[in-house]
């Protein structure tokens, strides 16, 4: 059983920042093994691997993530064109930074994109590492199969700047809550955290800006489903929360039938975050397929 998780005030006082060319950008390194790097998702940040993170430090890995522009302790520039190409940039930057020839790799939600043009550019030689398996938990790999939020819909419409002046706690914490599993939800205390990040540097008054990523996977659909089918020496799993009603028992249905040998590991009890929901069940499938000591 998870017995220990890193705390809020451990998140923010172990930060470490690099400059990007749009900002400063929060990032954690721990550990001494192996290179994994953790893709946080919309709308939250790479806090949302707090309940597995101590236990991919005692199973041999050494877990680098970042959060990314507009997301977390990161910058979150209020005039700006947030791309999901420039996001990959900033992970590549830094794994580049660190001098690390190799990596796996763990995405989620709007990472998982993050993670599909990181395998484009690998297929095509134009990364300088080696990722050598991804496992993505609930996200949008195809987007024929991305329900999308009320809010999130919303927030894409001519009405996302009104809504994220409108955004409050508590429509943030029923929105959040609802793509959770029935028994998994998030407590009072967690949502305070979630919503406490989400607002660090105004974030919550950006939401329709970051919510234009939907339209970047529309433009590289082709892009980022060959990169599933073209992974060369890279392994892929998919971790898949089965209640979540965005990327749940659908998508995975989905990726069984467009992925030739689907690795899918279901979660029949966990909603839209699994590393948070079902930790133990998580960091038990990580080990088996990373083959951690």
């Amino acid at each position: 059983m998870i017995d220990r998780v890193t705390s809020l005030d451990e998140y923010r006082s172990s930060a470490r920042y690099l400059n990007g060319p749009h900002g400063r950008i929060a990032w954690w390194m721990r550990g001494q093994g192996r290179p994994l790097l953790l893709i946080h998702g919309f709308p939250t940040c790479s806090w949302d691997w707090s309940r597995i993170w101590p236990g991919l430090v005692e199973s041999g890995f050494n877990p680098i993530a970042l959060d990314m522009l507009g997301f977390g302790l990161s910058d979150k520039p209020a005039r700006h064109r947030y791309d999901l190409m420039q996001q990959t940039d900033l992970h590549a930057q830094l794994l580049q930074s660190l001098e690390l020839g190799e990596c796996d790799v763990l995405a989620h939600d709007y990472g998982v994109s993050i993670a599909q043009e990181l395998l484009a550019r690998q297929n095509r030689g134009r990364l300088g590492f080696q990722i050598n398996s991804v496992t993505f938990f609930n996200g949008g790999l195809f987007p024929d199969q991305h329900r999308a939020r009320f809010i999130q819909r919303l927030l894409n419409s001519p009405l996302g700047p009104l809504l994220s002046q409108l955004l409050t706690r508590d429509r943030f914490a029923k929105s959040f809550s609802s793509v959770f599993g029935a028994e998994t939800q998030p407590d009072a205390a967690e949502l305070d955290a979630f919503w406490e990040l989400l607002c660090e540097h105004d974030g919550h008054r950006i939401g329709h800006l970051l919510i234009r990523y939907i339209e970047d996977r529309k433009q590289h659909a082709r892009r980022w489903s060959e990169a599933l089918t073209e992974i060369g020496r890279a392994r892929l799993r998919l971790i898949n929360g089965l209640q979540d009603p965005v990327s749940g028992a659908h998508l995975a249905e989905a990726y069984e039938q467009r992925i030739p040998g689907a690795d899918i590991v279901r979660l029949a009890g966990a909603g839209h975050y699994p590393q948070w929901e079902a930790p133990d069940e998580v960091l038990a499938a990580l080990r088996v397929f990373l083959g951690a000591a």
